[in-house]
């Protein structure tokens, strides 16, 4: 069963990753497509902008993950009702971790797992609104000296 919930996890994982992977495309497309705009002042608009937008796609995309993992929860039956797996999935893939809700110990690799992917992806988004944000002021400014 630890075995099982390992590389089922890790599938789950994996498409919590191409969601994001979607997200960041998604979003350095538009960035690509508005370019030349972004680059042109006034700049603290702009990137108030991209701050926003960035924030948005990360959002969704974390909630395409919780959704995603609390919808398995529900669907193998860990939980008694889909509001109890969304609710746990929210708490454990922030590692906010109440503990008002515990996984039934024959699940609790799983659930490490989805706290595993949580973390990632927090972390993952977190660098990548960083870099948009870094990306856009420094051709602000590239553009502005040239």
């Amino acid at each position: 069963m630890m075995t099982g919930q390992i590389a089922f996890g890790s599938v789950l994982m994996v498409i919590s990753v191409l969601i994001a992977g979607q997200a960041v495309w998604a979003l350095e497309a538009a960035f690509a497509r508005w370019a030349r705009w972004l680059m042109r002042a006034p700049h603290r608009p702009k990137l108030v902008l991209v701050v926003v937008a960035t924030s948005l796609a990360v959002l969704a995309m974390l909630t395409a993950s919780v959704w995603l993992w609390a919808t398995t929860f529900h669907l193998l039956g860990v939980f008694a009702s889909f509001e109890e797996s969304m609710y746990f999935t929210l708490v454990t893939f922030t590692t906010l971790g109440y503990g008002d809700v515990l996984m039934p110990q024959n699940w609790r690799i799983l659930g490490g797992m989805a706290a595993a992917n949580g973390l990632l992806n927090f972390g993952l988004m977190t660098a990548f609104m960083v870099e948009a944000l870094r990306h856009v002021r420094v051709r602000q400014i590239e553009f502005t000296k040239g």
